[in-house]
Formats: C-alpha cells, structure tokens, sequence
C-alpha cells in the first residue's frame, strides 16, 4: 500500500467531511443575500483554511479558475501543512456548487470536494463537456456521446423493461438545452429542468428515490471530473467530451496536457484507483434560531464502496471543527 493510500485510510475519509462542512456553512450564511461572489468567496476562503490543516502535499488539479482568474484554489496551487513532505494528494473541488442557488436560497447548493492519489484524476481545463450518465445496475455502456439521444434513451427503457415515457432525463436548464428537452420529449420522456448544480443532477442517477434514471447534457468540465468521482464510489457509469468554443479554449486543454480533444472519456479516465468524494449540502441545511447551524454531509469511497452519512451540528460563535 502507499503512503497515499495510507492517509486516505487514517485521515482523509473522515476529513474532508470536515472540509466541506467548513465551506457549506460559511456560504450558508449568505443564502438568499442575492449575493453570488461574496457566497463563493465565503465558501473558497473556508475550504482552503480547513485544506491547509491537513498533513498531506496537496495539489488542486479542478479548482475555481487558473491562476490569472481565482486568487485561491486556483488549479496547481498547494495546500496542506506538508508540502514537500507529506503524502502527494490530488484535489478537485467546488467550494460551493451552485453560487445562484446560494444568493436565491433555493434547493440543493453543494460544496463539493473529490481526492485520490497524485496522477489519478484528469487535470481538466475549465471549458464545457457533453455529459451522460447513468446509475449502477446497467451492462457496460449501455450509453455513450457517439449515439443519439433516441438510441441512448432506447437502450436504457430497454434494459429497464419499461417505454421510453416512463423514464425521467435530468437536464440543466438552460437555452443551449432547447433541441435536447424537445427530443426527449418527443420520445415520451419526462425531463427534469435543473437551474444549477450538474454534480448533484448526475449522482441523483443513482438515487432512487430522486427518479432520475439519465442525466444529459452540457455543464463545466470540472463539475464532470468531481461527478465522476462520486459515480466511482457509488456506481454508475458516465462519458464525457470536452466541448471547445474558441481556439482560446483549444489552447488551454492543451497547456493542461489534452492531445486528443476529441476524446470521449470514461468513468476511470476521470478519475481513476482509489478516491473519496464528500459533498455538504449547503441551501439544505439549517440555521436555528440560537445561532447553530445543522449540517448534512455524505462522504464515499471507492475502493470500500462505503457511503456515510454524517448529520452534524455546529455550536455558535465556535470556530468549525
């Protein structure tokens, strides 16, 4: 076993609960303030604070921008208390998932937090991909970026023994969507229109209770990368292509090593061997009366395929921990 894979089992699993905690409870002071950067800011400032308490050589490899864009967690900063000594970790992150959910205190704002060892989760660059996924349960690729909306939908209905109007697609909901919803809706399918928040449309592909059984279309490239990760410790399958609008954005996948920029990507070339991801939810939790906040957090790993649930309460006017 490595010494990475050693901090994942000692520290990291129960840790980056704490992480995320710290950033979910510090954009949640600002929700419905209508407010989006000063809510991101809030959240960047407490994840990279709770990062840097951690023994491990961290490096951001999905963060909120590159260098000359985010003053912090910007992709290839440092964190952590070890750097040059401790266990080499990747990090991909988004401190708060869904910055317009935050300011209009609507549901389901995350923040969100995936590791594993240093060389196993892609070094996106912050363009969009085309996305599809799907939960656990399926034959291998049972969908893929190279079919067409009627064929995916198809073998999914297929595989389920249901009609395609029985299934339910999870789209984001935005104006470059308009030919997927009207395709899936001529196929019968009912759509479920997301505002924000792409990692959390994925993962309720292998929620039940959410009744989403396909997630598709376009979102962040980073958002893919930390969906993955989840889909890799809870199953499922996803395949993602980077989308280029400019030569600009050609530029940039290259500097952060993409050759092929067509390449259609599995789940294990998003992020590969062993990975935790957490996620707090951030517009869900609540903030009592007497000044305490509740939180709520679920933290996996792929290597177990163990998912906790942690219900935490944190005192007021204590500092986060």
């Amino acid at each position: 076993m490595t010494a990475a894979s050693q901090i994942l089992d000692r520290v990291l699993v129960l840790e980056m609960v704490r992480v995320t905690e710290a950033a979910a409870i510090a954009a949640a002071k600002l929700i419905g303030r209508g407010d989006e950067k000063a809510a991101d800011h809030a959240a960047v400032e407490a994840m990279r604070a709770a990062l840097n308490g951690l023994y491990m050589d961290g490096t951001v490899v999905i963060g909120e921008g590159e260098r000359d864009e985010a003053p912090m967690l910007y992709i290839g900063e440092k964190v952590g208390s070890a750097i040059g000594k401790g266990p080499k970790i990747d990090i991909a992150l988004d401190p708060l998932e869904g910055t317009t959910i935050t300011a209009k205190a609507g549901p389901n704002a995350l923040a969100v937090l995936a590791v594993a060892e240093e060389g196993n989760l892609l070094n996106a660059p912050d363009v969009y991909m085309d996305k599809i996924a799907v939960g656990p349960g399926y034959s291998p690729n049972i969908v893929n970026l190279d079919r067409t909306v009627a064929e995916n939908v198809n073998a999914v209905a297929k595989e389920k023994g249901v009609a395609p109007n029985e299934l339910i697609v999870c789209v984001l909901d935005r104006p470059r969507h308009e030919k997927l919803i009207a395709e899936l809706r001529a196929l019968g399918c009912g759509v479920m229109l997301i505002p924000d928040g792409d990692v959390a449309g994925v993962i309720a592909t292998s929620d039940p209770d959410t009744t989403v059984d396909i997630y598709m279309g376009s979102g962040g490239a980073p958002e893919g990368v930390l969906a993955a990760a989840a889909l890799r410790c809870i199953g499922g399958q996803f395949k993602g292509r980077l989308l280029f609008r400019n030569d600009d954005e050609r530029l940039r996948a290259r500097k952060w090593g993409i050759e092929d920029l067509d390449k259609i990507y599995d789940l294990e070339e998003l992020a590969k061997g062993d990975c935790i991801f957490a996620a707090t939810g951030v517009t869900d939790g609540k903030i009592l009366r007497d000044g305490r906040i509740t939180t709520e957090t679920v933290v996996m790993r792929a290597s177990s395929g163990t998912v906790r649930r942690v219900k935490s309460t944190h005192g007021r006017g204590r500092h986060h921990d």
